[in-house]
């Protein structure tokens, strides 16, 4: 009989099971445990959270799995994430509870999220296509980058977290020419607000094209459908009747609530390179000074393949902590994901 990648955990007393929406608090909680050795601070909380347990397509049952101690404690939990089709890079995120590290307990959490891994994307990407799981870390936490890279993955881009403190005035943005702003309504607008995100994004490292329906669902679940959602917070560059550009933020960053959050920043490429981009976000800086947040946050590709991080720092922002992304190829094959323009 073939062993499970948690064979050795099970015989020093560890429970290895399917995490359910009753985990949630307690899982929560040890991921912020973990959160404040890596970097000081929360990120999460059972609210926002239960987001990502709840995404469609996502089955607890199948695509997760919790470590509980001999006292019943959850000490370890690792996800498969596979949604869109055709699922070439899956991600395999986890965590260990800082007082359980150096037992195993993260190796095999990698072990089981490669086989989960293989076994839900193999038989739903062509064979022609090649597929590697992807993992992430901080940058400034060497444990965590040195299981990775014992595990075989290897290092391939990296991610900003980037700020700016809004205790500086914000330049008034000047607008392209024929460029005006409209709100956002979700009924009338959220599929060609999705459409033109999709575009502007078509040219983003690791962007692949997926079914509308499903790729849909899913950004409403993620964006709209949760208590940050707030219309008057996304702001739509239109020229004429199309949409240039959009910047959809939220009303608070997932972990920390005086921080404003930009979730997306999109030009398409029509518009690019006539100051859009930099006018909606000074736009939605001034926004969130004028509600009372100190700050404002979004992530990044480091390598940006269309100059992002520039923009960012021309805009006052600046690098706020760093986080790594790992691959390991599963098949090889053709590279369905963008890679470079």
């Amino acid at each position: 009989m073939k062993s499970s990648p948690f064979t050795a955990l099970e015989t020093k007393g560890f429970t290895i099971r399917p995490a359910t929406m009753d985990d949630l608090e307690e899982a929560v909680d040890m991921f912020n445990r973990s959160s404040r050795k890596m970097i000081g601070r929360d990120e999460f909380t059972p609210d926002k959270y239960s987001c990502e347990w709840q995404a469609p397509g996502f089955d607890l049952e199948r695509d997760s799995r919790v470590v509980l101690s001999n006292k019943n404690e959850i000490v370890g939990c690792v996800e498969v994430w596979s949604l869109l089709d055709p699922p070439v890079h899956p991600w395999v995120w986890a965590r260990v509870d800082p007082k359980w590290e150096g037992q195993g307990i993260g190796s095999a959490m990698l072990q089981w999220g490669k086989a989960r891994a293989v076994e839900a994307t193999f038989d739903r990407v062509p064979d022609t296509y090649r597929i590697a799981m992807y993992c992430s870390t901080f940058g400034n936490h060497p444990a965590s980058k040195q299981l990775l890279e014992e595990f075989g993955m290897q290092f391939i881009r990296q991610g900003y977290r980037m700020r700016i403190d809004l205790d500086e005035p914000i330049p008034e943005p000047v607008w392209p020419q024929g460029i005006t702003l409209r709100p956002y309504h979700h009924a009338e607008d959220g599929e060609a607000v999705y459409r033109a995100h999709d575009e502007a994004f078509k040219d983003h490292w690791g962007y692949f094209e997926t079914q509308f329906e499903q790729g849909y669902e899913n950004w409403q679940h993620f964006l709209v459908r949760q208590d940050h959602f707030d219309p008057s917070l996304w702001f739509i560059a239109v020229d004429g009747n199309e949409i240039a550009g959009v910047a959809l933020c939220r009303v608070e960053a997932k972990d920390d609530a005086e921080i404003g959050w930009i979730d997306e920043l999109g030009i398409r490429r029509p518009w690019r390179k006539k100051g859009l981009a930099l006018a909606l976000l000074q736009h939605a800086f001034i926004e969130y000074r004028r509600r009372g947040k100190g700050s404002v946050e979004l992530d990044v590709d480091a390598y940006s393949l269309t100059g992002a991080t520039r923009l960012y720092e021309r805009a006052g922002m600046y690098i706020e902590r760093t986080q790594l992304i790992y691959e390991l190829e599963l098949r090889p094959g053709l590279e369905f994901a963008t890679e470079t323009l």
